[in-house]
């Protein structure tokens, strides 16, 4: 269990749909999972502890409430493996815009 004080940077965590709620043309194997969200933010109470009912205010402006999932969390994305393809593309387009001949 953590706990997050006042301003600290936290994610927040609810179901905005409950498995069965979505929308009729959703595919069905997506209409069997609850919709969730997922959002980070500043905590706007005084104490937060990891799975109770929060407050926080967004990079936006917005106040949400959720759970709280996490205090400090990480920014996991990524952009994938490196694609040769787009390697060899950029070293030409390179060449190319500094005048030379292509390569290749």
């Amino acid at each position: 269990m953590g706990s997050a004080k006042q301003g600290d940077w936290v994610q927040v965590y609810r179901v905005v749909l409950a498995a069965g709620e979505r929308a009729p043309q959703v595919p069905e194997d997506t209409q069997k999972v609850p919709l969730e969200m997922w959002v980070k933010g500043f905590l706007t109470e005084a104490a937060g502890e990891t799975g109770k009912e929060v407050s926080i205010k967004t990079v936006t402006g917005r106040t949400v409430r959720g759970r709280l999932a996490g205090v400090l969390p990480a920014y996991t994305h990524n952009f994938g493996e490196p694609q040769p393809e787009l390697l060899e593309i950029c070293q030409e387009l390179r060449t190319l815009l500094k005048g030379g001949s292509e390569v290749g």
